[in-house]
């Protein structure tokens, strides 16, 4: 049985505040790594009234604080954001603060809206555009220092930290393939080229120091609960997200509710962007990730779920992962 991971954008539900968003952060963390969850990536954004984890890589050291041996990452850094040393200084020190534990997926979109970005002092489309070479940068950060190098990162230089690269196109697979790096799709909320970008990542997957073979990861949203019903009501906050976030009023995850306010091409539109999502029992859980794994032929699945109560939310992860169990003595037997 493939590994199940986990995606946290650490919600802010709403009447609540950043506080409780990333203290429930470290509990989920330390609950996944309990049920066996592979890694635990954490997401940038910004200007997001919903989502805590804008400072990505001081969560990822709160979490890793909090863990012992789960792996912590970045799902993903955008590194258009960023000059690739202070992403290299920043990881460096957290993979020697907690070594053989953190991952760096790296995304190439900003997270944010243009003027946001604009606040970050980078310009976007030049930052995009360099966004190969920024890469490659990186890894010679990360490489053994050569003789003659006048810029270190320091930590940084010579920690074991694996790149990932992220995408929703077939650009960022492309790239994965070309560099030789580990490929993450964000299919729970961008699912149109999924199945084209796995194709050809796997196609043109050159072996790298870093990976011998293609290695593809999935997004999934999931949404466990006791009954179908409960699931599905859950669902909603998700469902209210992505419509606040159409009409360009975006704020904290709210509440579910019993019946959505939407029109249709709005109904539509949600339901085309969270196509990649599981919402049920035990049993629609169970056909709906092995649907998704035959499909896609993943070799691992991420799993996020903006979920509004907390408990809820451990739960649904808790059944997910009792799922993935049960299809892994399934598979052995």
């Amino acid at each position: 049985m493939i590994p199940f991971s986990v995606l946290d954008l650490a919600p802010i539900a709403a009447g609540s505040t950043a506080t409780d968003a990333l203290r429930n952060t470290l509990d989920l963390a330390q609950h996944a790594e309990r049920w066996g969850y592979r890694r635990y990536w954490l997401a940038e954004h910004h200007n997001m009234p919903g989502i805590a984890s804008a400072a990505t890589s001081v969560v990822i050291g709160h979490v890793a604080g909090g863990t012992r041996t789960i792996r912590v990452g970045s799902g993903g850094i955008m590194l258009p954001n960023h000059a690739p040393l202070v992403i290299a200084e920043q990881f460096g020190t957290l993979a020697a603060l907690y070594p053989g534990r953190i991952d760096l997926g790296l995304g190439r979109a900003p997270g944010t809206d243009q003027t946001t970005a604009r606040a970050l002092r980078r310009d976007l489309q030049a930052s995009a555009d360099s966004f190969p070479d920024d890469v490659v940068e990186l890894q010679r950060y990360f490489a053994e220092p050569v003789p003659g190098q006048r810029i270190r990162a320091v930590p940084g230089a010579g920690q074991d930290v694996p790149l990932w690269l992220l995408g929703s196109s077939l650009y960022s697979a492309q790239l994965a393939a070309a560099l030789g790096l580990p490929f993450a799709f964000a299919s729970h909320f961008a699912p149109d080229y999924l199945l084209n970008a796995l194709r050809l990542y796997r196609a043109q997957f050159r072996p790298s120091a870093q990976l011998a073979k293609p290695y593809a990861m999935v997004g999934v949203n999931v949404f466990a609960a006791e009954t179908a019903d409960e699931a599905r009501r859950l669902f909603t906050s998700l469902q209210q997200q992505f419509l606040n976030l159409r009409r360009g009023t975006p704020g904290q995850l709210p509440p579910p509710v019993e019946t959505l306010e939407a029109n249709e091409l709005e109904f539509a539109g949600v339901a085309h962007s969270l196509s990649y999502s599981v919402v049920g029992d035990r049993d629609d859980v169970r056909a709906g990730l092995a649907s998704i794994i035959e499909e896609t032929r993943a070799d691992e699945l991420i799993i996020t779920a903006q979920i509004f109560d907390h408990a809820a939310r451990l739960r649904s992860f808790e059944i997910a992962a009792q799922v993935r169990d049960e299809m892994a003595a399934g598979a052995g037997a």
